[in-house]
């Protein structure tokens, strides 16, 4: 199994790589998120530390059972050969209808198949009134015309 597009990554290429990431996690599905990362990959996802397919899988099935509404934009900071750096952030709600705006940084790295084998994330929690809400589409893919984080100010 491969994933297009292989590093060395160019600008247009890490951006590209971004979009679909943005684009799979806005799915909530695991089963399609999975199909990004090689089997054995390594994750450190705040203070968890994953390893293999297997445990992303349960670890986001658990994470989308508790971030309701979740929507995703995501941004390239830089990249260089086989390693891209986004930033992002998402809106959530949990099942009280308390609101939250999570910011992060994210480190990636790839093998030469474009498949994700390290993914490094840190990420911060806001509490954000419902009107106060920035990312408004249909759950799903972010719509093209929709603003990106900095567009938005954030």
């Amino acid at each position: 199994m491969s994933r297009p597009p292989f590093p060395p990554f160019t600008a247009q290429t890490a951006a590209l790589k971004a979009r679909m990431a943005e684009d799979a996690w806005n799915t909530r599905d695991p089963d399609t998120v999975i199909l990004a990362y090689t089997a054995d990959t390594l994750w450190r996802n705040r203070t968890e530390f994953l390893e293999g397919r297997e445990a992303v899988h349960c670890f986001l099935v658990s994470k989308w059972t508790r971030e309701l509404d979740y929507r995703l934009i995501k941004e390239v900071w830089t990249s260089h050969a086989n390693r891209i750096a986004v930033r992002f952030a998402y809106e959530w709600h949990d099942i009280a209808g308390n609101w939250f705006r999570s910011y992060g940084n994210e480190n990636w790295e790839f093998s030469t198949d474009g498949l994700m084998h390290r993914r490094i994330a840190s990420i911060n929690d806001l509490a954000i009134d419902e009107a106060d809400r920035k990312f408004h589409w249909p759950p799903g893919r972010r719509p093209d015309e929709h603003p990106g984080l900095s567009a938005l100010g954030l």
